[in-house]
């Protein structure tokens, strides 16, 4: 059976990571998370004091920095971010970083480095990715693209319970305000903005369970399969 490529794009907050790790888990593919990969280096910019500002001090960081994915020893195991050998999963899930990542994400040098490093992933296909460029930019030949969407206060709210699942406070009008802002940021900077493929499928996560949505994507990834396989 052929394999394919799943680019899942769209909107922080409606769930892209999840989904995506359960669509292949479902298929059988590769897992990749460009969102933790932007987070990674938002973290390492953050503790090691690099100025978004100082593109040689940005292009020096990047030399120095090592992303990996690595399946942990828990049961059922998750997919974990290491930054320069240390698990970092749960540092690049704070507000902290996420207000700032979208300004972060949006350097020419950072978006470079990092693409790159994704298509390289890709190349052997049998891969699901999420992010906001990987139907447009990343991967513009995937097979099965999928642009992702969800009413601001669902996703606020989605949002808030992962916080909370790391012992996070923030209120509701805080995290509505950060994604209102990085919505704004991902879709107007010059670098690979955030918009949806010409042929992609929309699919509004905003009524649907999260098995719902999962199942979407596995039905419309096999019918491609099996296009492929004809």
């Amino acid at each position: 059976m052929k394999k394919i490529i799943v680019a899942i794009d769209g909107f922080s907050g409606c769930g892209k990571s999840s989904t995506a790790k359960a669509v292949a888990k479902n298929l059988g593919y590769a897992y990749v998370d460009s969102g933790a990969m932007y987070r990674a280096v938002t973290l390492y910019f953050l503790d090691n004091y690099v100025s978004e500002g100082n593109p040689k001090a940005v292009t020096k960081a990047l030399g120095d920095i090592d992303i990996e994915f690595r399946l942990s020893a828990e049961q059922p195991p998750r997919n974990e971010t290491y930054l320069n050998g240390l698990n970092v999963e749960d540092d690049i899930r704070t507000m902290r970083v996420s207000q700032h990542v979208s300004e972060v994400s949006k350097l020419p040098e950072v978006r470079r480095f990092l693409v790159a490093q994704q298509q390289k992933m890709g190349k052997k296909k049998g891969i699901v990715m999420d992010g906001r460029d990987i139907g447009t930019v990343v991967f513009p030949q995937a097979e099965l693209k999928i642009f992702m969407r969800a009413e601001l206060m669902e996703r606020a709210q989605r949002r808030q319970a992962e916080l909370l699942a790391n012992e996070e406070v923030a209120t509701l009008d805080e995290i509505a305000a950060n994604l209102r802002d990085r919505d704004r940021i991902d879709s107007t900077r010059t670098e690979s903005p955030l918009r949806q493929a010409s042929d992609a499928v929309e699919l509004d996560t905003t009524y649907l369970t999260f098995e719902e949505q999962v199942d979407v994507i596995v039905r419309l990834a096999y019918s491609k399969i099996l296009q492929e396989d004809v």
